[in-house]
């Protein structure tokens, strides 16, 4: 190609590109503007919030240090840790990573060695002295009937129904925690459909899958903050503090987002917030939208110097009198010795109840648990009053695809998962790559026939 070819080339490729606009800035809308920019796509990232993050994200700078939540991560996450590393966060200085293990405050829970995941989950199941060895027997019997089904149950059973069969101990050291981490719905209405492909995930999908991944800063450098430096690197525009009003469909086929012209638009924010701009072009879609059920998680910080846990992560056995399923110890996580993290999920019953009465409730379960006896400060309780949908039987969920060019992206959108940083990043990848492509080739036709 000669000189002068090449330079009238140079905007006609320019031309092709296709203007996406994502609206959201959490982690699925993150995601979904880094694999449209992969793309070629010119992206507009709209953020009603004055940071990026969603509902994992750093809280204000009047709590250095903290976060909305404390996230737990597991190896299974692979296209999660595959997008921190692309954008330039490093998981192996960035999160803790050890083998799954469920430390309660006076004995040691379940603990799975490394390796292959039969064999390591046999190993762990095996060796846990705290069962009898007849809810050992049960629990890998009933292991083995799911695996041979598939990790497939009906749609309606719930996590109870699904595991009626095993034995107190096992439920209560072993399940109903694994259940309230990953669906936040408690096991007699969480859905056992979605929890078996936890499990199936989590447990047997290969080496390091089970890995526990926690923290050791804040949410924002884990992916929001090295997203947007990445995506202003490639010429993103970011939009933050900027709620938008108006969704609106043209004859051509392209979309005006607030009176801005768009080939494609995602959304990526929370799902009354994408009800409310889809609702005059998919007003079906929009009601499955509004029609979702929530569950609440708080996050309890707590600073009593001179203590520290006997592992990062403890679980804990809640009561009527015990809210809290978790605590972390941040002097081993994040280096801040004496802070604490105590997480409720499925949490309505205390929201009800009050912050006050919640965080009263929850210094005293430390004290019972811990054997506290010094000073305790109550640093911040944080409540996230619609955290995750709902994650309940035979639940049907609004699908990622709207309307020609409008597509959602969520951990709430169709999908194997329950409300999960994962499951929210798989779908923002999935919805761009959905609507770039088809964009890029109507753009391409049209400059051509131009």
């Amino acid at each position: 190609m000669d000189s002068d070819a090449h330079q009238l080339a140079r905007p006609l490729m320019a031309a092709v590109r296709p203007r996406v606009a994502v609206i959201g800035g959490g982690w699925a809308g993150l995601a979904a503007a880094v694999r449209a920019c992969e793309l070629g796509a010119q992206v507009a990232l709209f953020e009603m919030a004055a940071q990026l993050g969603g509902r994992a994200r750093s809280v204000s700078e009047r709590d250095p240090g903290l976060d909305n939540g404390q996230h737990i991560l597991i190896g299974a996450y692979c296209d999660t840790l595959s997008l921190m590393r692309h954008v330039g966060a490093d998981p192996d200085k960035l999160l803790l990573r050890t083998p799954l293990r469920l430390r309660y405050p006076d004995h040691e829970g379940l603990r799975l060695p490394g390796g292959q995941p039969l064999l390591s989950f046999l190993r762990g199941v095996l060796s846990y002295g705290n069962w009898p060895w007849s809810a050992r027997w049960r629990l890998l019997a009933q292991s083995t009937i799911w695996l041979a089904k598939g990790f497939q149950c009906e749609p309606e059973l719930s996590v109870a129904d699904l595991c009626a069969g095993l034995p107190r101990p096992v439920l209560k050291d072993l399940v109903e925690p694994l259940c309230v981490a990953a669906l936040n719905t408690p096991a007699d209405q969480a859905s056992g459909q979605v929890f078996l492909r936890v499990l199936r995930d989590a447990l047997f999908s290969g080496p390091g899958s089970a890995d526990l991944l926690l923290p050791r800063k804040p949410l924002g450098d884990l992916l929001p903050e090295p997203a947007a430096a990445w995506l202003n690197a490639h010429d993103a525009t970011l939009k933050l503090g900027s709620r938008v009003q108006a969704l609106e469909t043209m004859s051509d086929g392209s979309w005006r987002v607030d009176g801005e012209r768009f080939d494609a638009v995602l959304l990526a924010c929370p799902p009354m917030e994408a009800a409310r701009l889809a609702a005059a072009v998919a007003p079906a879609w929009a009601e499955q939208a509004l029609a979702l059920r929530y569950e609440p998680i708080v996050t309890v910080y707590l600073r009593c110097e001179g203590q520290s846990l006997p592992a990062p992560m403890i679980a804990l056995h809640e009561s009527p009198s015990a809210p809290a399923q978790f605590a972390f110890d941040h002097g081993q996580l994040s280096g801040q010795p004496g802070l604490f993290a105590f997480v409720i999920s499925g949490a309505r019953p205390w929201v009800e109840a009050g912050l006050d009465a919640t965080t009263q409730a929850v210094e005293t379960q430390a004290k019972t648990c811990f054997g506290w006896n010094g000073a305790i400060e109550r640093v911040r309780t944080l409540a996230e009053k619609r955290a995750t949908f709902a994650c309940t039987p035979g639940l049907l969920r609004p699908a990622a695809a709207i309307a020609p060019g409008l597509w959602a992206a969520g951990d709430y959108v169709a999908g194997p998962y329950p409300a999960t940083l994962e499951g929210a990043v798989r779908s923002g990848l999935a919805a761009a790559t959905a609507a770039v492509s088809p964009c890029k080739t109507m753009g391409k036709s049209h400059t051509i026939a131009a």
